[in-house]
């Protein structure tokens, strides 16, 4: 039962995300550079508020201020690579034949940039999870709840397509001077995260109803802003 329940978190929580890769990335050598770039600069921003936290010793036993350390150390690293990004468009020009659609459409790189996120911050929210998961029967919680489980392969989905829809809003925030965009993704990244703390009440609608509901505006504001339409959508579906 534990090996079934490992592979049907693991599938929940990373199912999605690794079709998404297979599907529009994989086939792009440059797509999966971007990909592995930005997961590295996640880690850099994880490993700073990681120091900052072991460094404030006052204000270690209040996770709100380690929440918060942890987003902003994030979304400057967004910026970090957003940056980046923009300044090796020519270099990128030369080195893929796909050059004129991967520069043009710049949703594509955000795109890229904000799964690569995502990707590496599911994989460390949950890898602990899903090893305690494998068995023999434990929870690495006194009396835990029987969803932990299903609940943190939730969480970590919702958390990989927002990094996702993020980065296409907050990319196109900067492009565009859009200031708007750009504190919308910072607040609702703090905003998911607060919900979080739910979590340790064993609290887990409370966290997951609206951490989804989050997820499905921030899709549809990041496909609008990436200039996806009703009719798009249909003839997107209608392809055979």
């Amino acid at each position: 039962m534990t090996v079934r329940e490992f592979f049907g978190c693991a599938f929940l929580a990373f199912g999605p995300p690794v079709a998404m890769f297979l599907f529009t990335i994989v086939q792009d050598p440059v797509r999966i550079i971007i990909l592995i770039a930005a997961a590295f600069f996640w880690l850099v921003s994880l490993l700073l508020s990681s120091l900052l936290w072991f460094a404030v010793v006052p204000l270690q036993k209040h996770l709100l201020f380690g929440m918060i350390c942890s987003v902003l150390f994030q979304e400057g690293f967004r910026y970090i690579i957003y940056r980046i990004l923009r300044k090796a468009e020519n270099g990128l020009m030369k080195i893929t034949e796909d050059s004129a659609r991967l520069i043009d459409n710049k949703h594509i790189l955000a795109y890229v940039s904000g799964l690569g996120f995502g990707i590496i911050s599911g994989a460390f929210s949950l890898i602990n999870v899903l090893a305690d998961a494998v068995g023999p029967a434990t929870m690495g919680l006194k009396a835990g709840n029987e969803m932990f489980f299903l609940s943190s392969a939730a969480t970590a989905l919702s958390f990989i397509l927002l990094h996702t829809f993020w980065s296409v809003l907050f990319f196109n925030g900067f492009d565009n001077n859009n200031r708007i965009q750009v504190g919308y993704v910072i607040v609702t990244h703090l905003l998911a995260s607060g919900l979080t703390m739910f979590n340790r009440y064993q609290i887990y609608t409370a966290t997951l109803i609206p951490l989804y509901l989050l997820l499905s505006v921030s899709a549809v504001y990041a496909f609008r802003v990436a200039g996806g339409s009703f009719d798009s959508l249909k003839a997107a579906c209608s392809v055979k």
